[in-house]
């Protein structure tokens, strides 16, 4: 009796890598709260008190976080010099019918130069809330619709402008007396840049204004403020009812319930900078690309991407030009670079190529990015391997390419998928396996599955069970034989009686 022959033992399957994706990055440079402090390309100009103070601010920020920016940056403020022209006058009648009643708080020529300054309607005027205190209104917790009663400084300054074009606000909205577009010498690099210039009430105070701004800039309300009752007006003369609401909760002691408030913030920006993105609303800079151009905005850029921050700063040339060409670069692959510096996210979209975005994200420095891309790419493929589509040449066209451009994770799989189907693949693609770079090729062999070992043990073992099976064979036909010699017929053996 001969012991049995035993199969060799295959090891188990390596399991596929799993694509990881990292944290968000820390905003450590250039985030939303630190562009506010330090408006770089920014595009609006605020003047409060009369024009002692000035905030300098970027219209994207605040048009998708609140609402009455948006349709103040989207007025028609072009063209309207007659229009202007025939306020200015009714001002000027209102102001002489209602010269005595407002002859006991300031001379005609200083109401007569206020008029022709601003270029307001009479509202501007007589308009004002009179019989109050007009600067305890803000510690009152209200602001009535009102008026500057100061004159603001000249018009050549802060309302029409060098390019003429203007609009009085005092009926449009609480607060705002005009808006303009002039060009103003940017606070950070001191290029002439053309900004929008609102003009704002005196009774706003500079510091619950900025307040109201850096919220709608990062979604966060500093607590420990002593004038948060100046914050809630202000917010809700300019509709922010969300802050409005973060103060009350901080002054009833309910500070816990701003963190959905926040949460809510921050996904209704998104939906609207996306929508931004995608119409080209408030856009200052054009990349120019491969297969068209795509519109952009330089502030969402330059928080979120260190790479964009750079480019953007006054010592290049894009800082201040307002095309910037990226050569060997689709829209479909720019537009999924955005979507991701301005909401965080990738969204796939047709004719998006995988392994172009992530060599741009790699030039771009954004790995987050690339290993969405990574996990993208790989979740096609598997897609594509369930619906039975042979995808061992798509993986062999990624592998390089991914090594060469920094994307370990997507060469990691590709490196299992090929370590995995060795055979079939070298079988299929042997020219493609030999052109392989040496290191690739030395992980084939000591990470292919299965191993060589057992290859030749299982080579072995099936050379040696049919050279068994044959002599078996052999035994079997020889007791065969010898039954036969040692048979005889029934009927031929002797009758016994």
């Amino acid at each position: 009796q001969r012991p049995l022959l035993q199969a060799p033992f295959l090891p188990p399957r390596p399991p596929r890598p799993i694509v990881g994706i990292p944290d968000p990055p820390l905003t450590d440079g250039e985030g939303p709260d630190s562009l506010f402090c330090y408006p770089l390309c920014a595009d609006v100009l605020f003047v409060l008190q009369g024009g002692s103070s000035r905030v300098f601010a970027h219209k994207i920020y605040l048009a998708t976080s609140c609402s009455k920016f948006y349709d103040l940056f989207t007025l028609d403020i072009g063209g309207l010099r007659t229009e202007l022209s025939g306020e200015e006058k009714n001002g000027k009648e209102n102001t002489k019918n209602g010269e005595e009643d407002e002859q006991s708080r300031r001379g005609a020529k200083e109401q007569a130069g206020r008029t022709k300054s601003l270029d307001i309607d009479k509202d501007g005027v007589d308009g004002g809330v009179r019989g109050l205190n007009r600067p305890q209104l803000l510690h009152q917790g209200s602001l009535r619709t009102s008026q500057s009663d100061n004159a603001l400084p000249s018009r050549a300054q802060y309302s029409m402008g060098a390019l003429g074009t203007g609009r009085a606000l005092s009926g449009w909205g609480r607060g705002f007396l005009s808006v303009c577009l002039e060009h103003i010498d940017d606070p950070m690099t001191g290029r002439p840049r053309l900004m929008t210039v609102v003009a704002m009430d005196a009774l706003i105070q500079e510091e619950p204004f900025k307040a109201v701004l850096q919220y709608l800039y990062t979604g966060s309300l500093d607590e420990s403020r002593n004038d948060l009752m100046q914050v809630a007006t202000i917010a809700e003369l300019l509709e922010v009812f969300d802050l409005r609401m973060m103060v009350a909760n901080v002054l009833n002691r309910e500070s816990f319930m701003n963190q959905e408030i926040t949460k809510a913030f921050h996904v209704r920006r998104a939906n609207r900078i996306k929508e931004c993105l995608n119409k080209g609303t408030f856009a200052d800079v054009v990349f120019r690309l491969d297969d068209g151009c795509l519109p952009a905005h330089k502030p969402l850029l330059i928080s979120s991407c260190d790479w964009m921050a750079a480019m953007f700063r006054g010592s290049f040339m894009e800082s201040y030009i307002e095309e910037v060409s990226i050569p060997n670069t689709s829209v479909a692959c720019m537009r999924g670079v955005l979507e991701f510096l301005y909401c965080g996210l990738l969204t796939p979209c047709p004719g998006l190529e995988p392994m172009e975005l992530i060599i741009l994200a790699n030039r771009l420095c954004l790995p987050r990015l690339v290993a969405l891309t990574e996990q993208h790419a790989v979740d096609e493929l598997l897609q594509q391997a369930t619906k039975g589509i042979d995808i061992d040449g798509q993986v062999l066209a990624y592998l390089e390419l991914a090594q060469f451009h920094n994307s370990r994770q997507l060469s990691a799989w590709c490196l299992h998928h090929i370590c995995t189907n060795y055979n079939s693949i070298c079988r299929k693609f042997p020219k493609d396996m030999k052109a392989m770079s040496p290191e690739n090729q030395k992980h084939f062999e000591k990470h292919r599955w299965p191993p060589v070992w057992f290859l030749k043990e299982e080579d072995r073992y099936l050379r040696s069970q049919k050279e068994r099976e044959r002599e078996e064979e052999i035994l079997r036909k020889q007791h065969t034989k010898r039954g036969w010699c040692f048979w005889r017929h029934p009927s031929s053996s002797p009758h016994v009686s």
